[in-house]
């Protein structure tokens, strides 16, 4: 068989018969590593397969790849060699499958001889300072990210990164340090993007694909493998622990790492095309006004008529706007043809006119096509914002009940109690940022009232100072307050024992009132308890000494107040006392630790750093609300990464619209390419004008889709949308427009609709004018 394209001659025979021979080879190999069980061992290696430099890996430490026989696990040394033979003789024999075709036996053609064609003349098949501008470049800018992240999270300068000497705290935020990073590094992977294509004057993929597999992967991957090898993580663990923090915050860091190499994939794309579009023609041409005129006068996206039916469209549904429009055109239509029919009986030739002029207003099928692209993209971004939104009002509600429930941040100790509170406490209170602090005692024990036992976590507090830190004294009901802690005989007994309440204990009997509990609203529906009753809480941590062995230790209390935080969490496994009671309850000489609540949630990482310095260290540590809360948070955001991207499928689909959109204003359009060619145009000139068609299509249809989703989240808000509160924690759902990515959705349907454009605007600067003009 031989190809008229590549003068290429295959002999099938010779390539299924090498493709047996490989696999068997591949099976006697796979025997030979199974039988040794060296499989752990080699499988780093043959994973290196994938890449070209993992050939030469191989080849340089051929000797240390071969497993050395023992006497429990045997190599067997012939296997090996002879399932390498057959490997190698089955790729020999697709080899010999595939021969180039030989040279034609006619003479020259009549146009020996004669100038080549400037596009074929100056064609060059491989440039090496592309490939190098494409590879190092992106390499480049993963250097630049990680080296920014780590300066501006740690505080550290460059030499200090040298050192290994970076601070731990004083710099900026991760999160605000990575957007930093992030956009430098995407800067610097547009830039290699623009310099490799303005230089070879075309896309270059295969220089683009070799510098990104070749010098861009290798970041990734250690990145990714530091995860789960311990060397690696101990040799740069210590330096790329800001890295490794932010990664973190999803959930799964590698996901993050390989996150960022697709962003920077996606610069390193834009800035080839950009870079072929600007200097295609040979100099840089980065006007757009006529390209943009052409575009304009070609698809007409911006006709209030086609924008204001798609906003309706978004609005309202499919239907209604669908079934007003068919009725009203419906109408217009009949209404105009029974006036040609009246015409036509007057003047034929006036009515033929009319007629002709009707049909011309009729919509063409590329025009209900870019119809169908921007409402297909405005669907995409309205459906991103709404989701997006919701899940940020989830996520903020859900901060909102923990932070109000919990402290900032933490102040314990590595093992033991914490008998020097109060000293700890003067030296925190320097600390700048925090503003206010309270001890606690936090344990495990069970609740036990009428018939009814529930495991809980039980707090001692200081109700002088919890309303600093937490909203307990915000969640009581019935307007009770903290006071009833400290003076729990104001709280009277809802009912005596001869009246049918609970059985007379020791305490009940004594003239001493009971020390005073404070129960959520479940767990005091739970227990069928209510402020004035009795429980008695059992702790199997501290033992008395019974009669014949220890027993639990266990103790009335009364319920002085009821709590209602909104999470079940909170409202049926949390009780508080006074921290006094729980330093006598539980033996404890100080507290088990110190709440912080700080100026700025957004900063609580930095002051527990500067906390922890400010006391010294170990056996100190302070922990804020997101370490503590971490394994929550990073589902809540790895689901609102997953969902945006399955809806930006949406936009994806809408992406192929619009390939099939101008492919057929391509096809509609060839005589007119031809002509503008003729008159001197250049092929970037015709990329320019079909990308600016595709980008009309994305950013008609990112507005509209904008409009409507903030149109749709704002009535969500107002009008609210009920919720059973026992099973969502709210009673309504939350939305919360994020402005970030509120543009970052729009952003990503214009880049879309651009990437989409890119392939039907190369077909039609290919168009040459002589077959276009031919058959007209």
């Amino acid at each position: 068989m031989q190809s008229t394209e590549r003068q290429t001659r295959y002999r099938w025979t010779y390539l299924w018969a090498g493709a047996l021979v490989a696999l068997a080879g591949f099976v006697l190999l796979a025997v030979a590593l199974a039988s040794a069980q060296a499989w752990a061992e080699a499988s780093s290696t043959l994973g290196l397969c994938l890449l070209g430099w993992g050939s030469l890996a191989q080849l340089l430490n051929a000797v240390l790849l071969v497993p050395q026989p023992s006497a429990e696990t045997p190599l067997h040394t012939g296997l090996l060699l002879a399932g390498t033979a057959v490997w190698l003789a089955g790729w020999g024999l697709i080899a010999a499958g595939i021969r180039r075709a030989p040279e034609s036996s006619q003479g020259p053609s009549p146009a020996a001889g004669a100038p080549l064609y400037p596009r074929l003349a100056r064609y060059q098949d491989f440039y090496w300072g592309t490939l190098l501008a494409y590879g190092g470049g992106f390499l480049l800018a993963e250097a630049v990210i990680l080296l920014l992240q780590t300066v501006l999270a740690g505080g550290a300068s460059p030499s200090d990164l040298v050192a290994g000497a970076a601070k731990r705290a004083g710099g900026m935020e991760p999160p605000g340090a990575f957007a930093i990073a992030l956009a430098a590094g995407a800067m610097v992977a547009f830039l290699a993007g623009f310099i490799g294509a303005s230089r070879a004057r075309r896309l270059s993929l295969p220089e683009a694909t070799i510098g990104v597999l070749y010098l861009g992967l290798p970041i990734p991957i250690v990145l990714t493998l530091m995860e789960r090898i311990p060397e690696l993580q101990l040799a740069l663990g210590y330096h790329l622990h800001q890295v490794t923090y932010v990664a973190g915050l999803l959930g799964r860091p590698e996901l993050g790492y390989w996150l960022v190499f697709a962003f920077l994939v996606l610069a390193l794309v834009l800035g080839v095309n950009t870079g072929f579009v600007a200097a295609g023609s040979g100099r840089v041409d980065v006007k757009m006004g006529f390209e943009l005129f052409v575009a304009r006068r070609h698809v007409e996206v911006f006709r209030p008529s086609l924008l204001l039916g798609t906003l309706a469209v978004l609005m309202l549904g499919i239907i209604p706007p669908l079934l007003i429009y068919f009725i009203i055109r419906s109408a217009e239509a009949s209404v105009e043809r029974t006036r040609i029919r009246k015409l036509g009986l007057a003047d034929p030739l006036a009515a033929a006119s009319d007629l002709h002029r009707l049909k011309q207003h009729e919509q063409s099928p590329t025009m209900m096509m870019t119809a169908l692209s921007v409402g297909g993209v405005g669907v995409g971004v309205m459906a991103l914002i709404i989701t997006l939104s919701v899940m940020s009002g989830f996520e903020a509600e859900l901060q909102r009940k923990i932070l109000g429930t919990n402290a900032h941040a933490v102040v314990s100790k590595y093992a033991g109690d914490m008998t020097e509170f109060q000293q700890v406490m003067e030296d925190v209170r320097k600390v700048p940022g925090v503003v206010g602090q309270t001890p606690f005692i936090i344990n495990q024990v069970m609740i036990v009232s009428e018939g009814n036992v529930n495991g809980v976590v039980i707090k001692g507090i200081d109700p002088d100072t919890v309303g600093e830190v937490a909203d307990l004294p915000k969640n009581l009901l019935d307007g009770a307050t903290l006071d009833a802690l400290s003076h729990p005989e104001k709280v009277a007994p809802r009912s005596h024992p001869e009246e049918g309440g609970h059985p007379p204990t020791e305490e009940s009997k004594a003239p001493v009132a009971l020390p005073g509990i404070i129960v959520g609203r479940e767990l005091a529906a739970s227990l069928r308890v209510k402020v004035g009753d009795q429980v008695s809480v059992v702790s199997p941590m501290g033992t008395e000494v019974g009669v014949s062995m220890p027993t639990p230790k266990s103790r009335g209390f009364r319920v002085v107040a009821i709590f209602y935080a909104g999470m079940n969490e909170y409202d049926s496994k949390f009780v508080y006392i006074h921290l006094e009671e729980a330093q006598d309850f539980f033996d404890v000489k100080g507290a088990t630790g110190i709440e912080l609540k700080v100026a700025d949630i957004d900063e609580a990482r930095n002051i527990s750093s500067q906390v922890t310095k400010a006391l010294g260290g170990y056996p100190y540590r302070a922990r804020d609300w997101g370490a503590m809360n971490r394994t929550l948070f990073s589902a809540l955001r790895l689901q609102k990464l997953v969902m945006g991207i399955i809806l930006s499928i949406i936009i994806i689909v809408a992406a192929g619209l619009i390939v099939a959109t101008v492919v057929m204003l391509v096809l509609e359009k060839r005589k007119e390419i031809s002509v503008l060619k003729a008159l001197g145009v250049p092929d970037g000139g015709i990329v320019k004008i079909f990308l600016a068609e595709g980008l009309q299509i994305g950013v008609a249809g990112g507005f509209l889709g904008l409009l409507s989703g903030l149109s749709w989240c704002v009535f969500i808000e107002k009008v609210g949308i009920k919720l059973d509160a026992a099973v969502y924690f709210m009673p309504e759902l939350p939305v919360r427009i994020e402005p970030v990515q509120t543009v970052l959705a729009v952003v990503i349907a214009v880049l879309v609709t651009y990437l989409a454009s890119i392939y039907p605007a190369l077909k039609a600067s290919s168009v040459e004018p002589v077959e276009g003009l031919k058959a007209e």
